[in-house]
């Protein structure tokens, strides 16, 4: 019996050939193009830990003490322990999967690589900051609805006014005043004045730039500083998400359309824990001759502190 030998087309596959399908290759590009997509994600705190999918972690969440006017000759007065916890649970896995099969050029995977790490890099950052958006039904009250006292919108009559179900018109679009009087809810609250943000979807955006003050110096740096971010109100930084979270829907209104929920708030607002980071896998599939690539986060969100935001609803 004549003994086979498998004919090597090409001799052996070395390591410039088969880069592309490096997972570390993968893994980085994945990771930049994640952290380069992120918005909302950016400007909450941020939490990493380890275990697997459904454990739940409790993050601290002090409650401010008050100073305490001292007499001589007394001891001190001791601050009494009423630190609560807020749990988190890592119910959030999502992955971005990529099959190639292997008759795609040589020449061509270096730049298919580039344009699926970037994608994947870009879905990932969009779940995450959708799943954040989404916890503005957590703010005020907790009541799991746009509708709550957090919420408002700038009423062409009287101003910044309550949101409740179909009360937002096409002629109920942002002013001045409106912005400044959010803030001042804000500042009623003794929400901090570092680490605030507003992040407003783009038709907002639109609506911003056709103000005289906003399209100023004062407001416009011309400096691409960090992602989303298009300049500063009032000392506030603001930033463009096309994640912001749908807060009615155009058939729920009689205006005829969405209703999106730009979000005023503080770093502290909201939690993102990261149990597993960005993380790219490649395997041989020989049943298809090509070669698979997952990209997979597991994550929780929740709000941390739901009385430090506030919620402007805005024609989308």
């Amino acid at each position: 019996m004549t003994n086979s030998v498998y004919p090597l087309q090409g001799g052996v596959v070395n390591n410039t050939k088969a880069a592309t399908f490096i997972p570390e290759i993968w893994s980085d590009e994945v990771r930049a193009a994640y952290e380069k997509s992120l918005v909302l994600a950016n400007l909450v705190k941020k939490m990493g830990m380890t275990g697997k999918k459904g454990d739940t972690i409790n993050i601290p969440a002090p409650v401010r003490g008050a100073a305490v006017a001292k007499t001589s000759g007394t001891a001190v007065s001791i601050q009494g322990n009423t630190e609560g916890n807020v749990p988190v649970l890592i119910d959030k896995h999502f992955e971005y999967s990529r099959l190639i099969e292997d008759i795609t050029e040589v020449q061509a995977l270096s730049s298919l690589r580039q344009f699926y790490t970037g994608d994947a890099g870009y879905a990932l950052a969009r779940q995450v900051d959708t799943d954040l958006h989404a916890l503005a039904k957590d703010l005020g009250n907790g009541a799991d609805s746009y509708v709550n006292t957090a919420s408002f919108y700038c009423d062409a009559s009287t101003g910044l006014t309550a949101f409740a179900e179909d009360t937002v018109t096409t002629a109920d679009v942002f002013t001045d005043i409106c912005f400044r009087d959010l803030i001042q809810k804000m500042d009623d609250a003794d929400v901090p004045f570092d680490n605030r943000c507003f992040v407003i979807p783009p038709s907002l955006r639109n609506a911003i730039m056709g103000v005289e003050r906003y399209v100023s110096s004062d407001f416009v740096s011309g400096k691409p500083v960090e992602n989303g971010k298009i300049g500063n109100l009032y000392g506030i930084d603001v930033f463009v998400s096309t994640n912001c979270a749908v807060s009615e829907a155009a058939g729920d209104n009689s205006a005829g359309g969405e209703i999106k929920a730009a979000l005023l708030l503080h770093k502290d607002t909201f939690v993102l824990a990261e149990q597993m980071g960005v993380r790219s896998q490649t395997q041989y599939k020989q049943e298809w001759l090509a070669n698979l690539y997952t990209a997979d986060q597991l994550y929780g969100v929740k709000a941390l502190r739901p009385d430090s935001a506030f919620i402007m609803n805005v024609n989308a």
